[in-house]
């Protein structure tokens, strides 16, 4: 069985890049996908704060994955598209630095009630001449699934990998879940084009949960990942932390909300990260 490599946005556990080495440290995690550092999205950062970045991780023997950009995430009508080519271009040189084979991109906002149809084309084209900008870079361009974006659903998804074979993708249960999409039946249609899984799990109302307690078949899309010999995964918590919890129950209660909201980002977390590994244990 493939030993997993274990990745996280430990931005999730704090803005600042030293609480985020703690919180990969004690959950036994080999590094970031980094997305933001010191309370900058990573995109923005200059290349002296990247080298200082990736000093501080070597000497904490961590390395990063994956550069999770915004890229792509603009009004495929409105957004500044010139911009977002050189934010690409910046962006890689900053993947270069801190020593990442990955960087994600989505596949730009859709006006709201208008048939995605009418953009494919132009979708694929931008993405086409991304994927060229990325060429020779040692880079891989990733694209994730997320709402409101184009490639939202798993066809969508499929057609972009078959228009640009460069992309590779990035799989979001949990974002499946918020567009309405099974979660298994995107994976068998996705599943050759993946190269990595973001671990987020939700419920039928979108809510995210830890690992394996929703309904987006976690455990059973991160056995046929890991079944494939593919081994990298990042956890991506987005749970909820609500300060004021324990205050509002009695002792020995627990509210609804309460099993899955915790009161601090570092326990948020540290739920993910265990959650996950509990899923490893039973595969």
């Amino acid at each position: 069985m493939t030993t997993m490599k274990l990745y996280a946005f430990a931005d999730e556990a704090s803005p600042e890049l030293s609480g985020q080495i703690a919180a990969l440290k004690r959950n036994g995690l080999q590094g970031l996908e980094i997305r933001t550092v010191d309370g900058e999205n990573i995109s923005a950062i200059t290349a002296a704060k990247a080298r200082e970045v990736r000093a501080r991780l070597d000497d904490e023997g961590l390395t990063v994955w994956s550069i999770g950009s915004p890229i792509g995430k603009i009004d495929i009508r409105t957004g500044d598209y010139p911009a977002e080519l050189e934010k690409l271009r910046h962006t890689l040189e900053l993947a270069a630095i801190l020593g990442a084979e990955n960087l994600r991109m989505f596949s730009f906002y859709l006006p709201a009630g208008e048939s995605p149809k009418q953009f494919r084309q132009e979708v694929l084209d931008r993405l086409g001449q991304m994927a060229d900008i990325a060429e020779g870079t040692g880079v891989t361009l990733c694209h994730e699934n997320e709402k409101g974006i184009y490639g939202d659903i798993a066809f969508r998804c499929l057609e972009i990998h078959h228009a640009v074979p460069a992309i590779r993708g990035v799989f979001d249960p949990a974002n499946f879940i918020q567009c309405g999409q099974d979660t298994w039946e995107a994976w068998a249609l996705l599943f050759p084009f993946i190269k990595y899984l973001h671990v987020k799990d939700a419920l039928a109302d979108g809510s995210v949960v830890p690992a394996g307690k929703g309904i987006g078949n976690v455990a059973r899309i991160v056995a046929a990942f890991r079944a494939l010999g593919r081994s990298p995964l990042t956890i991506e918590p987005h749970l909820t932390v609500f300060s004021g919890l324990s205050a509002l129950e009695r002792a020995g209660e627990e509210s609804i909300i309460g099993r899955y909201a915790y009161d601090s980002s570092d326990k948020a977390f540290d739920a993910a990260c265990e959650a996950l590994r509990g899923l490893l244990a039973q595969a």
